[in-house]
């Protein structure tokens, strides 16, 4: 008789591939990823996204609304209200689990196969590549600090080589991937959390609760600062159309909602809580350098923590970045493997990088870069969203690899004119509205320098692209087959 006694308990072992585990380089690039390799819960995107948003920039964003003249009320809302657009960073974020690719390959859908090379050349490679350098700009600022407290000059060769130094460490982590992004990024979100509130402890012992601004707006220049204090907070969400790229490992029966809403608010709470302690600084401290400015509040002793924890939310924010720009690199159409792509896109950021900081002004290029990359990441979030919702969120992850004419993708072409038709209309539309330094499109002269382009633009892409778009989607009968 065979006993039944339970013997000694043994660990689970870890059924993923081994390419899939933290530490080891990730094989998938924008290939699909088969059911049986997924794995995961939704709650691993909140640590993955809140280490992303826990930042420098949104504490600059946060002055920059005080140095625009918006009371702190004002500027509260705005933050709040810009910040919403997590709940579509959220809503993009559940085409990833159905279709097991990456967003940079399900855009396909929308733009056909040859359409979404361009499309993501531009919103997946180039625009991202603007904020990896800003991201990469503000962590080497803190390094320089750093290195002249140890007593060391930043000449111009110290510069290049603590701006690569920090690239090969950003590079690392998105070369390694997915798995080591999940496993790395819930202790760096506590570290960042640990950090920020010491410095939000110093924050709101010298803010100026009844601040007021020097000359109060009202009228048309007070809506102007509104509305361009919302592009410039929006700005931040709208540059993430990929949310898909860490959740597509999920496996396809994960709850869409859980996605989305671990998703979002990732996103959404450091970031407004951040944007809101920069703004309370900027109550009490001049904004126009901030981190020299807020080194003056703070504890001497923290001061170095401080700066490296800028250097590692920097760092956190630009690996995400720069994975899912490796992927895009993949889907534009360049045989490359991932690893290799990362490569290959971290080198660019750097000489841009080193632009930004020896021969540009770093303020006003996180301004006006942010302001003005949103006539076109609106109207494209707005068409991705459109097109899940049209869908009812039904992505078909191995038709999605078909490039060939037979695709179900390629449409006319290989261009889907639906899709294109929406993005280049809500973008022109955007064009005409936007109002920055930089640029102001003759609608929003005409309106007394407002900027209207996300009201205006997001709206009409998407409703462009539900009313055309509608002629390619299978009928109900067929959908219920």
């Amino acid at each position: 008789m065979t006993s039944t006694a339970p013997g000694p308990q043994t660990a689970v072992p870890d059924l993923r591939p081994t390419s899939e585990q933290a530490g080891r380089i990730e094989a998938h690039g924008i290939d699909h990823v088969p059911e049986q390799e997924r794995h995961g819960r939704p709650r691993e995107l909140f640590s993955v996204w809140a280490a992303a948003n826990v930042n420098y920039l949104c504490l600059v964003m946060g002055g920059a609304l005080v140095l625009m003249g918006l009371t702190l009320l004002q500027a509260f809302a705005v933050i709040v209200v810009g910040n919403l657009f997590w709940a579509l960073v959220g809503l993009l974020a559940v085409s990833g689990p159905v279709s097991g690719t990456p967003s940079s390959v399900i855009t396909r859908t929308m733009y056909g196969i040859r359409g979404n090379r361009v499309n993501t050349a531009i919103t997946g490679w180039a625009i991202c590549l603007c904020y990896v350098s800003l991201n990469l700009s503000a962590a080497a600022i803190a390094a320089f600090s750093l290195l002249r407290r140890a007593g060391i000059e930043p000449d111009t060769g110290v510069k290049i080589v603590t701006v690569a130094a920090i690239a090969a460490f950003t590079l690392a982590i998105s070369v390694y991937g997915h798995a080591t992004i999940l496993k790395l990024y819930l202790p760096i979100t506590l570290v960042l959390v640990a950090v920020f509130a010491v410095v939000g402890v110093s924050v709101l012992r010298h803010a100026h609760w009844d601040y007021t601004p020097a000359e109060p707006l009202h009228g048309g220049p007070l809506w102007a600062s509104l509305l361009g204090g919302f592009a410039l907070v929006a700005s931040g969400p709208l540059s993430f159309n990929n949310g898909a790229d860490f959740a597509r490992y999920l496996p396809p029966a994960t709850s869409p909602k859980q996605v989305a809403g671990w998703t979002a608010l990732g996103g959404f709470v450091p970031s407004v809580v951040v944007t809101a302690l920069g703004t309370l600084a900027g109550t009490a401290i001049d904004m126009t350098d901030p981190q020299t400015a807020l080194e003056g509040i703070l504890p001497g002793w923290f001061t170095p923590v401080f700066l490296v924890s800028l250097v590692v939310g920097a760092v956190a924010i630009n690996a995400m970045t720069t994975y899912s720009s490796g992927l895009a690199l993949q889907a534009v159409g360049i045989r490359i493997r991932r690893s290799l792509s990362v490569v290959v896109y971290g080198l660019v950021a750097v000489a841009l990088t080193l632009y930004a900081l020896l021969v540009s002004d770093f303020l006003d290029t996180v301004s006006n870069v942010l302001q003005l990359t949103v006539v076109l990441l609106g109207p494209g979030m707005a068409v991705y969203a459109t097109d899940i919702l049209l869908r009812r969120n039904r992505y078909d992850g191995p038709a999605l690899m078909d490039e060939t004419p037979n695709s179900a993708y390629w449409y006319t072409g290989g261009v889907n004119r639906a899709g294109v038709t929406a993005l280049v209309t809500g973008t022109a539309a955007a064009v005409l509205c936007v109002s920055t330094e930089l640029y102001t499109g003759p609608l929003a002269r005409a309106a007394g320098g407002l900027d209207l382009a996300l009201p205006v633009g997001m709206p009409i892409a998407a409703a462009v692209h539900a009313i055309l778009m509608r002629r390619h989607l299978p009928s109900p009968a067929s959908r219920a087959h």
